[in-house]
């Protein structure tokens, strides 16, 4: 049986197993274990690229499934993901066993961010992005910062690093931390400096309710230290609700006459859009880049106010945003055949979708739009969202929405009835449809698509390899 309080890693540590390795976070950990010189194992259920082949690249064979015998070296030290439960069989093990274990936070801190200052990208929306760019200008502007990012930098090609400078990027989760630590994975952290993007419900499985959300990010704001910087966003009601427990330092960003950092005189002329930022009333600079949407405008703006707290020069970020190339699925062209571009996105939260596809169809303004979006997370697929998706679906031309495909881990009169949602939108006047499978959509699109149609696919997971074999149809 596990003990919660037998977790205490030890001073000398070799071997280090991880259970669920195959997770984004996770897997950015091991690796970075691995270039530190430890000996690495793991095991998963859900062996499927990128992570498999990311982890191979690196040497490290993910043993399948869960199963005590993984655990026979009698590794030095076991990782628990928050994806397995007390049940699992090498947490068993684990336990009767008497091996030490901690959590991802946990020897997050222990083994790579000691030392270094942490910055850390907070909010319900725009963190893998966010922390992307602060990366990725701290890297331009010599600094070698190490980070973990819950998605793939283009610039790296990888979504971790281990630099030698003082500062380390933390994409900081609100999710939680493991079985035998329900609290929020960014309350193990100690940021030198944090972005607060956006305050809204999401983790149905985990929050009750949106004062649920509130209190967690709540608790994160007020442990900061009073040396510390928060960089907020200026516009969202439930982010002003929680500033007044900082006793750190707070800056908000975005577009409001008021704010410490002003975005002002955006022009967009693809494939660039150019901006300045003010800071406290006075022209700060001029810049340019190949991400679109305003969204991403104010995610740079954010990222802009820590590097300059860090003491970036203006000219430095400017030539570094410049030459970013953006995070993979995060408006990502995947392809074109037969004139038909296609794109994919992580957009699953009903902001999330309005906001990217808003910024696409201002990118491809001449162009017909169609979205295509499979409700995977536990909260897409709970009907808590259900009136909210009818009306963000509005700047597409065509919209394809997919069954979702794990309902049954919904109890039945939880569920988001994704026909439901279909009539509502072709009462609201789109060219709506309603599939059971991948496959018909593939068929669908394959047939119908014109040359000059943009398709921007939207899922946080894999669905089904689509992107790569609609392409391959077209």
């Amino acid at each position: 049986m596990i003990d919660p309080e037998h977790n205490r890693i030890p001073q000398t540590v070799k071997t280090i197993h991880l259970i669920a390795v195959c997770g984004t976070a996770m897997g950015a950990l091991a690796c970075m274990l691995k270039d530190q010189g430890f000996a690495i194992t793991g095991s998963d259920t859900k062996i499927y690229p990128p992570m498999s082949r990311f982890l191979a690249e690196k040497g490290i064979s993910v043993m399948p499934g869960f199963d005590a015998a993984h655990l026979s070296h009698r590794p030095d030290l076991v990782v628990i993901g928050n994806a397995v439960s007390r049940d699992n069989a090498e947490v068993q093990a684990t336990g009767q066993m008497g091996l030490t274990y901690c959590s991802m936070p946990q020897a997050v801190n222990r083994f790579a961010a000691a030392g270094k200052r942490q910055l850390l990208v907070a909010g319900t929306h725009g963190k893998t992005t966010t922390s992307s760019l602060l990366a990725w200008l701290l890297f331009y502007a010599k600094r070698d910062p190490s980070f973990i990012i819950g998605g793939i930098v283009s610039n790296f090609s990888s979504n971790y690093r281990t630099g030698n400078g003082d500062c380390i990027v933390l994409e900081a989760d609100e999710y939680d931390t493991a079985f035998f630590d329900k609290g929020p994975k960014f309350l193990h952290y100690r940021p030198h400096a944090a972005v607060l993007t956006s305050i809204e419900f999401d983790h149905a499985d985990i929050y009750r309710n949106l004062d649920h959300v509130r209190d967690a990010f709540g608790k994160f704001v007020a442990a900061m230290d009073s040396n510390s910087l928060l960089v907020h966003a200026d516009d969202d009601p439930n982010v002003a609700d929680i500033i007044g427990s900082a006793r750190c330092t707070c800056q908000s960003y975005g577009m409001l006459p008021n704010s410490d950092w002003r975005l002002e005189d955006i022009v967009v002329d693809p494939p660039a859009t150019r901006f300045r930022a003010i800071r406290d009333g006075r022209d700060f600079g001029t810049f340019s880049t190949r991400m679109i949407g305003r969204h991403n405008l104010k995610n740079i703006l954010a990222a802009i106010a820590v590097a300059d707290y860090l003491d970036v020069q203006p000219d430095v970020i400017a030539e570094a945003l410049e030459r970013f190339s953006g995070v993979k699925r995060r408006q990502e062209i995947r392809g074109e055949k037969r004139g038909v571009v296609v794109i994919d996105d992580f957009a699953h939260h009903p902001t999330a979708v309005r906001e990217t596809l808003g910024a696409v169809r201002e990118h491809f303004s001449k162009n017909r739009l169609i979205a295509v979006f499979e409700p995977r997370t536990h909260s897409s697929m709970r009907k808590v969202f259900q009136q909210e998706y009818i009306s963000v679906f509005d700047p597409a031309d065509r919209v394809c929405i997919r069954k979702p495909s794990m309902l049954g881990k919904v109890p039945e009169e939880e569920r988001l009835s994704s026909r439901k949602l279909v009539e509502d939108l072709k009462k609201r006047g789109k060219d709506a449809v309603h599939y059971e499978d991948t496959d018909g959509i593939i068929d669908d699109l394959t047939a119908s698509s014109t040359h000059g149609d943009v398709i921007l696919i939207m899922s946080n997971g894999g669905f089904d390899n689509i992107h790569e074999r609609l392409l391959e149809s077209l």
